[in-house]
């Protein structure tokens, strides 16, 4: 089996992956200026066919002179732009490139052959076929995170709703992500963009379910998400207890809010204290 390379530190700390049409280049440096952990040119559903070569001649220009590092969306294995966008993935600006309906594990592999070392694939799981295969694609090399196309894979599946109709999908991407040993998911987008209070539920579910990151659909959302992923200040308080109680008593049985604290529970403390902000800790 091949060796999976290491996740680059810089991937392991993404919350928010930014989405920015390609065929709008005077938007590129804005969603760079956001406060987005990560950029995604997109060259598929934000971009009409007409617009397609145009996108991609722009995209390549400013790729070329620019000196941030960024991911591209391609589009699909099965249309007649996804070669000539995948040569975009052979400049040096490019740090990783997202797969739009991923479903197909021998060709997520030859892709992977073809980039660098350094570079990273996400896999937007978008269908049912790329679910039930979603295993398989977390283990192909260079991919270290899966993405969930929640609105495509609704339109695919026949689901008509994003919240509880999907709890075991989004479960299972959790999980098959941890089996697989690459980071937790990045969840779908929310359409909420003047609606903070909203985007803020959608974020902490998010949270809750084992996500790890969100894809946006405009600079409005970072903050919010950015925000979502972060301990609230109960949450940071009661992991102080709980290491402050452990630090007290090492050796005999210890409870915090009336409830026993064993080994999963402490780390499940340490690990809040370890993301929290530094004046928190």
């Amino acid at each position: 089996m091949q060796k999976r390379p290491p996740v680059p530190a810089s991937a392991q700390v993404n919350r928010s992956y930014l989405f920015v049409p390609g065929d709008r280049p005077e938007r590129f440096d804005k969603a760079l200026a956001s406060g987005a952990h990560a950029v995604i040119l997109d060259l598929e559903d934000a971009v009409t066919p007409a617009h397609k070569l145009t996108a991609r001649v722009a995209m390549r220009e400013w790729l070329l002179q620019t000196e941030a590092r960024v991911w591209l969306r391609v589009n699909p294995s099965d249309t007649a732009w996804h070669d000539e966008d995948c040569k975009l993935l052979e400049l040096a600006a490019v740090c990783g490139v997202m797969v739009p309906k991923a479903q197909d594990p021998a060709a997520l592999a030859r892709l992977a052959s073809a980039l660098r070392p350094e570079q990273s694939i996400i896999p937007l799981i978008e269908s049912v076929a790329g679910w039930f295969d979603a295993l398989a694609l977390a283990k192909v090399p260079q991919v270290h995170r899966l993405a969930f196309g929640s609105m495509d894979f609704m339109v695919d599946s026949g689901i008509q709703g994003d919240g509880e109709e999907l709890d075991a999908v989004r479960t299972q991407l959790v999980l098959l992500s941890r089996l697989a040993g690459v980071l937790s998911p990045i969840d779908g987008v929310s359409l909420a963009i003047d609606d903070a209070e909203q985007l803020a539920v959608d974020v902490r579910r998010s949270r809750r379910y084992g996500f790890g990151a969100k894809l946006c659909i405009h600079p409005k959302q970072i903050a919010v998400v950015h925000n979502g992923f972060t301990a609230t200040a109960q949450e940071i308080d009661w992991a102080h207890r709980v290491v402050s109680a452990l630090a007290s008593n090492p050796l005999g049985a210890i409870t915090v809010d009336g409830k026993l604290v064993d080994k999963p529970i402490a780390m499940r403390a340490q690990a809040i204290l370890d993301e929290a902000p530094t004046g928190s800790r």
